[in-house]
């Protein structure tokens, strides 16, 4: 069949909710080669086959072809010239090894000198001089030991003895965890889904550290017990209450929970055990594996938070269990699908910078499992996916968004309920600064721990990660970086909409923390409706907070207050917000964006446009956008400016733990450490009716019994198609007051608004009046 007759390329126009066409003109390569992405074929099993060329006619010469593509996403095994290339796509033919349709789009793009250089060795060479022995998972064989003989010498080596003393001995005495009964009448409750959670986590503890201190201490009891409980797991129906479908983050467990003990047991276990262990093994990771890939399909909707973590959760550490022991080959290709969604695709939550759009509690979740993943790679196949620009600078994500001493002052869902940041995150933070040799890491690490003394067992670490294994399996893995406190300043992370500032963080007397969002991602997955949103923290205490308890996801109090924008340091305008419900495709349209964030003589500054976040539920709005002055590292002026096509109220919301003293226009909040005072500066489209309230009003009682319950502040602006609202935010400590007098100029064409501390430092801010903008 000649080209000019072959089928016409089904090349569908990329959505907000699918992967998108990339590289392209409008596309900022980051790492050399770049990573290709494109819409898939409605046929799970199409191939394909891309060109890359430095001329736009891809002439032999200059063209490079990589042929029988599985996936719809391909990193190449080599790196590029500098310069501008082109590239398109069809599909392939295997069976007659040619193109079964005509090429798509042509797409350019420009390599830049000095980019990262991240290639994906090819399939063929991928798994080349892995071992086929056992163990894999955290130390092969070699380095198992490699480690047995350090630890006989010194049975601290990297922490050994407070692994095996707490973490090993204990579950040679526990009675065996039993099969699950699931949920009564098989309808979820919160309580049954949390204590299953915790159960079978401690299944996997119980079969994993066995396994490793019978194998390191050549303890034969301690191994035949690791055995007793593999087998008691893998005797459990796959798809039963433990499936995927039933409930996911138990099977996650189960699965990790079998495969590793097929890999530490593989040797001990006879052949008829070994067969019971694959089989369940196999079909548990089948179950997970085929749901992201053809069910969830996060190569063409990539935002499916448990989908994408299941990747590094599961799929990678059974796959590398299962690999060369899976006669249908399945196990290879998923780990291949995997590893290349790893090197392409991943982060859909992020870019280059590092940022996550779920907020540093899930970028904790997700990492951590990255984390694994990457090093079981590392440590197994050579692949060092850290190389990768995104890896460089994600921790960096956290660092300025949750600093150790903050509760309540970032974004996103957090099980913490009001607790300090958790020390997983600041294990993480410890891992990217072997990887990185950032002393900032480590120094948030340390101080995290310092903070949290005990935390060890609680829900939201335990439920998780038993960290003295973590601790264990880092200090085999990376070097650990001096200590170096933090430098003051801000990151902007593009990508996701972003701003944090941290001014002062080794200093809790001089702390202050500002987290602001207006993001592209708007409210789908663990996000929120808060764009153009704030949170504030200073001297030690959280001020301006995200209201609220992350109890359970869709709870009543997840689903009617903290996903919404009134739980929000944010506006409403006629007394709604932004969607925050459950269609995706809305969630992504409900978006904002972050104009500026800048650095300037005597301040730093922010704006952001949450426009399409306000006009999904008040389409008669026609501009939403605030700026943020933060003064001298000491105060902040605040501006909303709405347009609206018919008059619109404007409700200016601000949270805190307490309750406040008001005035006509102003208003002060004390904490235990810190407080601060407000005052409306200049508000165009009238005077504002201030107002506060304490509780959850349209949230179940039950879902917040015992909890603190916070306050807002609602500052209300009577209609007007036009609003201009200027608002002093002053953060102090209390044995330090603080004050911040300010006046307004309006005799000219503007309304000049100036700002003056007690060291008569002067801020000016310039308002466009109605008749001059």
């Amino acid at each position: 069949m000649s080209a000019t007759t072959l089928p016409k390329l089904d090349e569908t126009k990329a959505g907000r909710l699918t992967i998108q066409y990339s590289p392209s003109s409008e596309t900022d390569v980051v790492e050399n080669p770049p990573r290709f992405t494109w819409i898939p074929e409605v046929d799970d099993d199409a191939r394909y086959v891309l060109r890359l060329s430095s001329a736009p006619k891809f002439p032999k010469g200059k063209t490079r072809v990589y042929e029988n593509l599985t996936l719809n996403f391909f990193t190449p095994d080599e790196v590029l010239d500098a310069g501008n290339y082109h590239w398109s796509y069809t599909t392939w033919d295997a069976d007659n090894c040619a193109p079964s349709s005509n090429w798509s789009s042509t797409r350019s793009f420009t390599i830049a000198d000095g980019l990262a250089e991240t290639p994906l060795p090819s399939r063929d060479a991928r798994f080349a001089k892995v071992a086929t022995d056992h163990p894999r998972l955290w130390l092969t064989s070699d380095r198992l030991g490699d480690f047995k003989k350090a630890v006989k010498a010194d049975p601290d080596h990297c922490t050994w003895s407070t692994f095996y003393e707490k973490s090993v001995l204990p579950w040679m005495d526990r009675e065996i965890i039993r099969e699950p009964a699931g949920y009564p009448n098989h309808q979820r409750t919160a309580p049954i889904w949390r204590q299953t959670y915790i159960d079978l986590q401690e299944v996997w503890y119980a079969i994993r550290h066995l396994a490793i201190g019978g194998k390191v201490t050549d303890d034969a009891a301690m191994t035949a017990r690791a055995k007793e409980w593999l087998l008691e797991a893998a005797s459990w129906e796959p798809m039963g209450v433990t499936s995927r479908a039933y409930t996911d983050e138990w099977a996650y467990r189960v699965c990790n929970a079998l495969a590793w003990g097929y890999d530490w047991l593989y040797d001990d276990l006879s052949e008829d055990e070994r067969k019971i262990v694959h089989d369940a093994l196999l079909e548990r990771t089948r179950d997970i594996a085929e749901h992201a890939i053809l069910n969830a399909k996060i190569h063409l909707f990539p935002y499916d938070s448990h989908a994408v973590r299941s990747v590094s959760s599961c799929i990678i550490p059974a796959c590398i269990a299962l690999l060369h022991e899976d006669e249908t080959g399945q196990a290879r290709d998923w780990l291949n699908y995997s590893i290349e969604f790893l090197y392409t695709v991943y982060s859909p939550w992020g870019d280059a910078q590092g940022g996550w759009a779920e907020g540093p509690h899930y970028w904790m979740t997700g990492i951590s499992y990255l984390l694994d993943a990457a090093n079981w790679l590392k440590s197994y196949t050579g692949l060092n996916v850290y190389d990768r620009p995104f890896f460089q600078n994600t921790a960096d994500f956290p660092l300025f968004t949750k600093a150790p001493n903050t509760r309540r002052a970032t974004f996103g869902d957090d099980s913490t309920m009001g607790d300090l940041t958790c020390i997983k995150i600041g294990m993480n933070l410890r891992q990217f600064g072997g990887v990185t040799g950032n002393g900032a890491y480590q120094w948030y690490c340390d101080e995290s721990h310092r903070q949290n003394p005990g935390t060890e067992g609680d829900f939201y670490n335990w439920g998780w990660w038993d960290t003295r294994f973590d601790e264990l399996a880092f200090r085999t893995d990376w070097p650990s970086v001096e200590a170096t406190p933090p430098a003051s300043g801000f990151r902007h992370f593009k990508g996701v909409g972003w701003v944090g500032i941290q001014h002062a963080m080794a200093d809790p007397n001089e702390h202050i923390q500002f987290v602001f969002k207006s993001s592209r991602f708007g409210s789908i997955s663990h996000s929120h409706g808060d764009q153009n949103a704030f949170c504030l923290a200073a001297y030690g205490e959280d001020l301006a907070i995200q209201s609220g308890h992350y109890v359970a996801f869709n709870s009543s109090m997840h689903r009617n207050w903290r996903r919404q924008t009134r739980s929000k340091n944010a506006i409403l305008i006629n007394g709604k917000g932004q969607y925050a419900e459950k269609d995706k495709a809305k969630a992504l349209a409900a978006n904002g964006r972050i104009i500026a964030a800048e650095q300037r003589d005597d301040h730093i500054y922010i704006c952001g446009d949450a426009t399409p976040a306000y006009q999904s539920l008040s389409p008669e709005v026609t501009s939403a956008v605030r700026e943020v002055y933060f003064v001298r590292n000491s105060y902040f002026v605040i501006i909303d400016k709405v347009d609206a096509e018919t008059p619109v109220t404007v409700d200016w919301l601000l949270h805190a733990n307490n309750p406040y003293n008001l005035g006509k226009s102003s208003f002060r909040n004390t904490g235990e450490k810190a407080g601060f005072y407000g005052q409306v500066v200049w508000s165009e489209g009238g005077k504002p009716e201030i107002t506060q309230e304490t509780g959850f009003p349209g949230v179940d009682k039950s879902d917040f019994e015992g909890l603190p319950v916070s306050t807002c502040l609602t500052a209300h602006y009577p209609a007007n198609t036009r609003h201009r609202i200027a608002t002093l935010l002053v953060p102090y400590r209390l044995d330090a007051p603080k004050r911040v007098f300010n006046f307004m100029d309006d005799q000219g064409y503007d309304a000049d608004l100036y700002f003056t501390d007690s060291d008569e430092h002067t801020f000016k801010v310039v308002m466009k009046k109605l008749a001059n903008s």
